[in-house]
């Protein structure tokens, strides 16, 4: 069990919560500012200041002033009109990511929800309710309002769940389950759908995914280093320490323990080349450029995933209602743009390292690396795959 206080979630929690269905249940120690924080809307309401998102419509409609009696109906056509995103549904993965993440948010208390609505939110993630949320609609400069809506839709006891792969109507879902649909108060509508969840859950997937791929090559290139007859010498600690990037000093380091004792490197100690290809030479400057790229976006999205993201926000203890721009994308567009590359770079690099081992030219090894080439073509087209990959 993982409890959310909305400040000390991990992403080694994210992916216990996405991938191996731990459950999650909302800390009593965030329960003071989420009560006050809620308290405080409540007297907004009462006062009939006007407030974005509370009292008066939301966008290029903020200058609409709603009655505190259409207050309620204001945050259910909120969620349905927004709830227009297109495209496949997103797994279960992430979706599970999401709503743990958009949980752990509302549970920093600056949202102006009920606890209870956070309580609602992890049951349905515990009880395995999954909301339909299409892969299409997100604008970073505006945060994941489409996408969320989707899920804020079957809280509601509208839209779809996902059950077996299937689209279904979430009411019965949440019937099965147990759950009785939440009418949404004043300002938990916006609240639950001004945020950056979807990018959040998938960054923290990728960047997840990333490490361990990258440990996955390092292997791969050193086995590759012993097919093809390479020199350690490329790894030597003295060569790395003039340049100490952190990931090329770590790459390296890692290389060296994998390749420790190989008696097939030693056998080539002596041979009459100067020095290998860039392949094998510069697996640890590239790898560990990669390396850097992980840690960085780690750390951001280590912040990000502690943060309140909504708009309005509401602090409570300074008796403020404050209009901002938390919601937008932007740390997390370019960090997920920034894996692109360096995630490119490890593809580009393995090709390039099928190439050399397949190749009879380069290789010293059978063509295609099969008996009888010629009548067999080994593995000469999973290469080009490769290449167009």
């Amino acid at each position: 069990m993982i409890e959310i206080d909305g400040a000390s979630l991990s992403i080694e929690d994210v992916m216990r919560v996405a991938r191996d269905g731990v459950e999650v249940a909302l800390a009593d120690s965030a329960l003071d500012g989420i009560v006050q924080s809620r308290k405080f809307v409540e007297q907004v309401l009462a006062d009939g200041e006007a407030v974005y998102g509370i009292t008066t419509g939301v966008g290029e409609l903020a200058n609409r002033v709603i009655s505190p009696d259409q207050a309620q109906t204001l945050q259910r056509n909120l969620i349905r009109s927004h709830a227009v995103g297109v495209g496949e549904p997103f797994g279960e993965d992430v979706v599970r990511g999401i709503m743990l993440l958009r949980a752990n948010a509302l549970a920093k208390g600056y949202s102006g929800v009920r606890a209870d609505l956070i309580r609602f939110l992890l049951d349905m993630l515990n009880r395995r309710v999954y909301p339909m949320i299409p892969i299409r609609g997100s604008v970073g400069a505006s945060g994941d309002l489409a996408p969320l809506a989707h899920l804020a839709l079957v809280i509601m006891g509208e839209g779809e769940c996902i059950v077996d792969g299937e689209r279904t109507p979430a009411k019965p879902v949440l019937d099965r389950a147990g759950l009785a649909p939440m009418t949404l108060q004043p300002k938990e509508g916006l609240a639950l759908i001004n945020g950056t969840q979807i990018m959040a859950a998938l960054g923290c997937l990728v960047v997840t995914d990333a490490a361990s791929l990258l440990k996955s090559a390092l292997i791969a290139g050193a086995m590759s280093m012993e097919a093809l007859k390479g020199t350690d010498k490329s790894l030597d600690e003295k060569l790395h320490a003039v340049r100490p990037h952190p990931g090329q000093l770590r790459c390296a380091a890692n290389m060296r323990r994998l390749v420790a004792g190989s008696e097939i490197i030693a056998l080539h100690a002596e041979c009459e080349k100067v020095q290998d290809a860039y392949t094998l030479r510069c697996i640890p400057q590239v790898y560990g450029a990669v390396a850097d790229t992980i840690d960085h976006a780690w750390r951001v999205l280590d912040i990000e995933i502690n943060s309140a993201n909504d708009n309005p926000l509401i602090f409570a203890d300074a008796g403020e209602v404050i209009s901002g721009g938390n919601f937008h994308g932007e740390p997390l567009a370019f960090i997920m743009d920034f894996m692109g590359i360096a995630l490119a770079e490890i593809a580009n690099m393995s090709e390039r390292t099928v190439d050399r081992l397949v190749n009879p030219h380069l290789s010293g090894l059978p063509p295609f690396l099969v008996e009888n080439s010629g009548l067999n073509t080994g593995f000469m087209i999973a290469q080009y795959t490769a290449a167009a990959l």
